[in-house]
């Protein structure tokens, strides 16, 4: 029988002609696993009520002689990898069930803060550092899925390094890096980012009182993408992310699998 190879192209999004950007040969792509499995190691909010939890219903041999497993689960809308929906931090913002799907595919653009972030575990993304890398890789392209990379990935599974503080129940002692407010205005004001997303467990940073970034991101329609795992296995231009949230309707946010697809 003659076979053949099927290959997928991704036609990329309209943006600055500063940027090359040829479609994606998804036969020519590796794809990286962005994602940390849901489990009774997932990481939630310190207040969180609950974590996931998974209840096995029936696993073994059937009376009909197969093998048969099924299971129920329970999890708050935020924690592990996830996705803010804009309702979550503004009154008329969509939820999750109402973010198109289109949206949430497109070119992934990664700024790298890890030299920063190294001695300043409360170091905010500035507008200089959006500068710095636009004038090194072109100006970032409209629709441009953006991740921020601070290295603190490494600590998940590890609350206190993660957080910051592993204190039950405390909201107050949090440090980890993240966006800055004027950062994020310019990412989603004027370069209009589909989504933005960090390996930290907030898009805000962790002393943050105010959550300005969630409402800046809400109120222009962004959906923030948090706990987002393996960024050090993406490139800062050049790959495109597919971040497919649970379509729950009316959430506020949902368990989020994402996944970069990287050329080889």
């Amino acid at each position: 029988m003659q076979t053949r190879t099927v290959v997928f192209f991704l036609p990329f999004l309209v943006g600055c002609a500063t940027m090359s950007r040829p479609s994606a040969d998804l036969a020519n792509m590796n794809v990286v696993d962005l994602t940390y499995a849901f489990d009774a190691h997932t990481l939630y909010w310190p207040n969180s009520p609950s974590g996931f939890e998974l209840k096995e219903l029936a696993r073994g041999p059937t009376p009909g002689g197969y093998f048969y497993s099924s299971n129920l689960f329970a999890a708050p809308e935020h924690g592990g990898t996830h996705l803010d929906a804009p309702i979550h931090f503004s009154e008329r913002g969509v939820s999750v069930d109402g973010i198109p799907a289109r949206q949430l595919v497109a070119p992934a653009i990664v700024i790298d803060v890890t030299s920063r972030t190294a001695t300043d575990a409360d170091y905010r993304l500035t507008v200089e550092d959006l500068r710095a890398w636009e004038s090194a890789n072109g100006t970032i392209p409209s629709g441009a899925i953006v991740l921020l990379r601070t290295g603190w990935g490494k600590r998940y599974g590890n609350r206190k390094a993660y957080f910051g503080d592993d204190t039950p129940g405390a909201t107050d002692k949090l440090h980890f890096p993240s966006y800055g407010a004027d950062a994020a205005r310019i990412l989603v004001g004027e370069r209009h980012a589909g989504a933005i997303g960090v390996d930290t467990p907030s898009i805000d940073y962790g002393q943050s009182k105010d959550f300005i970034v969630h409402q800046i991101s809400a109120a222009a329609g962004v959906p923030g993408l948090e706990n987002v795992a393996n960024l050090d296995s993406v490139p800062v231009r050049g790959a495109w992310v597919v971040a497919l949230p649970m379509k729950i309707g009316g959430g506020s946010g949902a368990p989020l699998r994402i996944i970069a697809l990287v050329p080889r």
